[in-house]
């Protein structure tokens, strides 16, 4: 079964820098589309962050030209780069994907979550 675990978070000031990462932590499965989602203290959780199996990446309008969304090529570990930090940025950063792929090959179909690790800033 497979789960995804975030890291990388932490507290850093406001200019600073973060490097997220997201991976199944048995080490079995790959993906296809990944995303990094966050969520701030009331209210919803919004897309950050997404990038397609052949490469492609989409960002919110309040990140672009600050975060870079990428992949290793085995395409098991999902990074989020967060350069340029804001206050605004505090929040919990969640991965999550649509599909696994087995060793096989074979995909599972499924809504795929990490726990979140929490990125605060301080102004």
């Amino acid at each position: 079964q497979v789960q995804l675990v975030e890291s990388g978070g932490g507290v850093v000031q406001a200019g600073g820098s973060l490097r997220l990462s997201c991976a199944d932590s048995g080490n079995i499965f790959s993906f296809t589309d990944m995303a990094w989602y966050r969520q701030a203290p009331g209210k919803q959780r919004e897309l950050v962050a997404g990038i397609s199996s052949d490469g492609t990446t989409n960002y919110a309008d309040s990140v672009k030209g600050r975060f870079t969304i990428s992949m290793d090529n085995a395409k098991t570990t999902v990074y989020l780069q967060m350069n340029s930090l804001k206050f605004e940025d505090t929040a919990a950063y969640y991965c999550h994907t649509p599909t696994i792929i087995g060793y096989s090959g074979t995909r599972y179909p499924g809504d795929y979550w990490g726990q979140g690790t929490q990125v605060t800033v301080s102004s």
